[in-house]
């Protein structure tokens, strides 16, 4: 597997985010290794937070959101996707599945950092990611937050506004990262933001991971990955382990999984699920302060 790693420059000068990062290796498929990066803030006796990011962005994303969260006691943990961020990156679309991410973040959250008691956060992605852990790993994790995110099998369709997306993807010769993550938000990116979710991508050559990302999610019912998250979904429906749906107002990739998720999932019964307003699809970017005071909330009542 040939990978690349974004050179350290291109993270100078970050707006508003300078936690420093931290830095593992986990397993690559040719017996080799990825090294994952992640950073931290709050105290390390804290309950945990584990902040997963989509396509295409970063843990950036989170910026605003760790900052409440570590003033309220917990220990936020935001990790980089392998391929996205200051992770490494596969440079072939082909090295890229389902199955290797949910490995490589296994690999870290629980081999290095070792983490337990842990409140899922996951968008986009970190969803589709994060929700096979919690079912594959049950007794690692407390409580789930899901934000604009779900977990499909490829037994209902995509919803058209994300079948464009993955067509703009796939057809792009040059791939604007900013743009994609411009487009999901309400609130106007600064060139200084523009220019921080551009930061991991020196050239074309480093953006196989969000070009491959759109191509992993299932949409039919032999995907490779729809065996797997529907013994997931199996899991989840049948636990009670506590669930938020934190979904925004303004997404429309994701809006109708929040009712579906709200009723299969035993541990959302009875709460009272917040909408975050005038929020796009990286409610992050838009809401972060009031998606982290959600969380916080939600932390508290199930401790």
């Amino acid at each position: 597997m040939r990978t690349l790693r974004t050179p350290d420059e291109r993270f100078a000068g970050l707006p508003g985010f300078d936690i420093a990062p931290r830095y593992a290796e986990v397993a690559a498929p040719d017996d080799g290794a990825l090294r994952m990066a992640w950073v931290e803030a709050g105290p390390a006796d804290g309950p945990v937070v584990l902040l997963l990011h989509g396509e295409p962005s970063w843990s950036f994303l989170y910026r605003t959101t760790i900052p409440v969260l570590a003033a309220a006691g917990l220990r936020a943990v935001a990790p980089d996707l392998v391929g996205f961020g200051r992770s490494d990156k596969p440079a072939d679309v082909a090295d890229h599945s389902y199955a290797r991410h949910v490995e490589w973040l296994r690999a870290l959250v629980f081999d290095v950092l070792d983490l337990r008691g842990v409140t899922l956060v996951g968008q986009d992605w970190g969803g589709l990611l994060g929700l096979r852990l919690v079912a594959e790993h049950l007794d690692r994790f407390s409580a789930v937050v899901a934000a604009n995110t779900g977990l499909p099998t490829g037994d209902r369709d995509m919803p058209e506004v994300w079948w464009q997306f993955r067509r703009a993807v796939e057809k792009a010769e040059q791939l604007d990262i900013a743009r994609l993550v411009q487009a999901g938000c309400r609130t106007r990116l600064t060139p200084e933001i523009r220019a921080a979710y551009d930061a991991p991508f020196p050239d074309e050559t480093y953006k196989a991971g969000p070009r491959a990302m759109p191509l992993l999610v299932p949409t039919r019912p032999d995907d490779p990955a729809t065996e797997a998250n529907r013994a997931a979904w199996a899991t989840l429906s049948g636990s009670e382990i506590p669930f938020l749906c934190a979904f925004s107002d303004g997404d429309p990739i994701t809006a109708a999984m929040e009712p579906i998720l709200r009723r299969a999932m035993p541990g959302a019964a009875g709460r009272e699920h917040p909408m975050i307003s005038g929020a796009g699809h990286f409610l992050q970017e838009d809401a972060g302060p009031a998606l982290a005071a959600e969380i916080v909330r939600f932390v508290a009542g199930v401790r």
